[in-house]
Parts: structure tokens; C-alpha cells; sequence
């Protein structure tokens, strides 16, 4: 089996040598050998590193991301924490959907002014209420109520 070293690596994945040597120091990831001294990795390391990248983009700590990896590195996926990261993404999606079409009414509105707008002025209210209402339930990281 032919090992990566850590700049084939860096450059095949698009990682920095300090991500990648930050990655194995959390579990992340693991060399296999030494070649002098440039790590050696085996040719899976791409596909946990395209793991790795998929999880933070999803919002998923590095902790979180290291507890989905078994021993031999490979996923071991929690679905119902792969459920709640997707939930929590649409919610995200919706309140980035108004907060675009708020913008988008704003910069097109005719009034002469914005507060003088009744769509703007309902849009408003409505991000208020979202805003209680979220404040209400968990918090959305720690799943523990807010404050």
C-alpha cells in the first residue's frame, strides 16, 4: 500500500499541514508512519478528511465530529444527531430566507420611508415574534432552555 505523506495530503484535501497535524492531535485522523520526518498516511485519510469538512460545514464541533469516528476512523453516524443537525438547519434556512427577503423589500420599497412601509413594519413584527419565540424554547446549540 503506497502511504500519502502530509503534503500530498495537505494538497489533495485542501487542508494545511497544521489542520492536518490539529486534526490527528483531536483523534481526528492518525498517521500511520514516518518518513523522516513528514507524516504518512494512508490513502483513507481523504475520505475522513472529506468527512471532517462535511460535519463542520453542518455545524458540528470538532468534539462531535471525533465521537461519529470509530477506531479505525471510519463513521460511526449518530442519525437522530444528524436528524437535529438537519432540523436545525432548515430552521436556519428559514430565518435566512426572511431575513433576504426583508433585505430585498427594504432595498426596493417605494415608500419614502421604511417605517412608513406597512409590509416592512409587518416583516418586522414577524422577525420580533420569531425572535421571542425562539428564546422561549432550547437553546439551539446546547439543546438546554434559554435564558
Amino acid at each position: 500500500m503506497k502511504f500519502l505523506d502530509i503534503g500530498e495530503v495537505a494538497e489533495k484535501s485542501g487542508n494545511r499541514p497544521s489542520a492536518l497535524r490539529h486534526y490527528e492531535e483531536a483523534g481526528l485522523i492518525s498517521s500511520v508512519s514516518r518518513h523522516g520526518l513528514r507524516r504518512q498516511f494512508a490513502p483513507e485519510v481523504l475520505l475522513q478528511l472529506k468527512l471532517i469538512s462535511m460535519g463542520k460545514s453542518a455545524g458540528f464541533s470538532l468534539s462531535e465530529i471525533a465521537g461519529m469516528f470509530v477506531r479505525n476512523g471510519m463513521p460511526d453516524l449518530p442519525r437522530a444527531a444528524l436528524h437535529a443537525k438537519a432540523e436545525e438547519i432548515d430552521r436556519k434556512i428559514r430565518e435566512l430566507t426572511a431575513l433576504r427577503d426583508t433585505l430585498r423589500h427594504v432595498a426596493d420599497c417605494p415608500a419614502p420611508s421604511h417605517m412608513e412601509c406597512p409590509t416592512f413594519r409587518r416583516l418586522v413584527d414577524m422577525a420580533g415574534k420569531r425572535k421571542r419565540k425562539h428564546a422561549k424554547g432550547s437553546h439551539p446549540k446546547s439543546g438546554t432552555p434559554a435564558a
